[in-house]
């Protein structure tokens, strides 16, 4: 049965750098297509370099909203007249002399699980289709403090429970075929950069929802060292497994966004103690001498586009380094649960109890199962002792090699309509393994993901590269130096305003 988007959510949830400013000169920001196709590090030097505004930036991106969003389905809020209002505020701001911060000017999306004040912040569901925060998260009152403005709230996954098919506004779509999924949970995050309507955004990722989303998208996604970004202030998942990380168009778009993320917050338990380091600077270290580990378990399964991708990028990265071993890191099959269920109901319990007709039927079953069996207390203690010694531990498994790398996905983006049948089953199935982020959140480690290649049939493929806690400026530079020998960046999917959006057909 093919559903319009109101059938959908009704049926599944009821109620830079100067030298790249060149071409453009004076002429700049009179085009918005060629402003919004600047990268966040080069529209906050256009912007400091007086060859645009912030409001000529905020109204370029408004522009494209308007016209490719209701394709996309990207945001769920568009922060526009907020938007101008900031823009406004800072261009005043810059004639007086003033500049904020890094990011002054910039507009920037923001996933709808984290607070911003005074506007709404749903998780992608029905039961908080009227929730407003009073006070923005702490990382988005940080890249404020920097000058960013946020342009809008992106779509997710409800709650974040899963890969980008179900959310009650709809599933975002991927630019590169709106038949595809975006890849879960930061799903219109993805589809925002993708299509060029934020310069930059912030997702969040418990198994992998910055990076999966930036490979089936072809953009950067970042997920930093466990703690190192506060997440204060946004809706948990599995709050042992959380992280919030910057995603854009280029490596060192994420860096230039992550020097204003990173920061101790006393208020939130996962934060971290880390001295303050700058990630741009980072970024020009010498990475001849790097040595790449290879974990085998990781390429299993590929499929063929992304296995020759891989197989080329790596060649590509055995020029750049010292060159390429086989690596072994700890397995995590063979753990004990890590208490995922205890911890989702740790927060939605009391909403499942009193409101459980509002949760999107997959999140629902899911949530009502946990209810109805808790895991035991001393399984989930056993569970967090394992995942504590193994985060003691895991850096000495980077042993003989500094940085490792590997598929983001095994696969490029599914269709949405296999991903929604799948969710909607009550048939048991044993997946294959798809994904190759969910170890290193278990891991706390951070780790990047970069285009490295395109299908066949023109959908983008991943590389990801991790490394011990805290190398956020090793994995950076590494990933900035492959982004420069290649070309897979420069990209951009076809869009077009008349294009069709495939009807979204319920799985059995």
């Amino acid at each position: 049965m093919a559903l319009t988007r109101r059938e959908f959510n009704t049926l599944l949830g009821g109620a830079a750098a100067s030298a790249a400013l060149s071409p453009f000169g004076s002429a700049l920001a009179a085009d918005s297509s060629e402003l919004t196709s600047l990268s966040l590090t080069s529209v906050a030097a256009a912007i400091r370099a007086g060859k645009a505004t912030a409001t000529q930036a905020v109204q370029a991106c408004l522009s494209r909203i308007d016209i490719y969003d209701p394709k996309l389905d990207a945001f769920i809020t568009v922060m526009k007249d907020k938007a101008l209002a900031q823009a406004a505020a800072l261009d005043a701001e810059q004639k007086a002399g003033k500049f904020r911060g890094p990011l002054h000017g910039v507009p920037i999306a923001i996933k709808d699980n984290i607070d911003t004040a005074g506007t709404l912040t749903t998780g992608g569901s029905a039961l908080f289709e009227d929730r407003v925060p009073g006070v923005d998260a702490p990382v988005v009152a940080s890249l404020m403090a920097a000058g960013a403005i946020v342009i809008g709230k992106t779509n997710l996954q409800e709650f974040a429970m899963g890969g980008g098919e179900t959310s009650y506004y709809g599933p975002a779509r991927n630019p590169w075929n709106l038949a595809h999924n975006t890849g879960g949970s930061s799903s219109g995050s993805g589809a925002a950069l993708a299509a060029f309507l934020s310069y930059g955004a912030l997702g969040t990722d418990t198994g992998g929802s910055v990076r999966m989303p930036a490979s089936y998208c072809g953009i950067v996604g970042l997920k930093p060292t466990y703690g190192l970004v506060p997440i204060r202030g946004i809706l948990p998942l599995v709050l042992s497994l959380d992280h919030c990380g910057p995603m854009a168009r280029t490596v060192a778009d994420c860096a230039l966004m992550l020097n204003s993320m990173a920061g101790y917050d006393k208020f939130d338990i996962t934060s971290a103690e880390h001295a303050r380091e700058d990630y741009v600077a980072a970024l020009s270290q010498p990475v001849s001498g790097f040595r790449i580990g290879l974990p085998p378990s990781y390429f299993d399964g590929l499929e063929p586009d992304v296995a020759k991708a891989v197989d080329e990028a790596v060649a590509v990265l055995n020029k750049l380094t010292k060159g390429s071993k086989e690596a072994n890191l700890p397995s995590i099959t063979s753990r004990p649960s890590l208490g995922t269920l205890g911890e989702y109901m740790a927060y939605h319990e009391q909403y499942v109890k009193s409101s459980a007709a509002k949760y999107m039927l997959p999140e629902r079953r899911r949530l009502e199962a946990a209810l109805a069996a808790p895991p035991k207390a001393a399984d989930y203690v056993r569970a967090k002792w394992d995942l504590e010694l193994l985060r003691r531990t895991i850096d000495d498994s980077f042993n003989g090699f500094d940085l490792v790398v590997c598929p983001t996905q095994r696969i490029v983006a599914p269709k949405l309509d296999d991903l929604i049948t799948r969710a909607y089953s009550t048939t048991p199935s044993n997946p294959l393994v798809t994904s190759n982020c969910s170890p290193f959140n278990i891991f706390g480690l951070p780790s990047i993901s970069l285009p490295c290649g395109f299908s066949k049939s023109g959908l983008p493929i991943g590389l990801m590269i991790s490394g011990p806690k805290f190398s956020e400026g090793k994995v950076l530079a590494l990933a900035q130096a492959y982004e420069q020998a290649t070309q897979w960046h420069l990209r951009k999917p076809a869009l077009s305003p008349k294009m069709v959006v495939p009807a979204v057909v319920k799985g059995a």
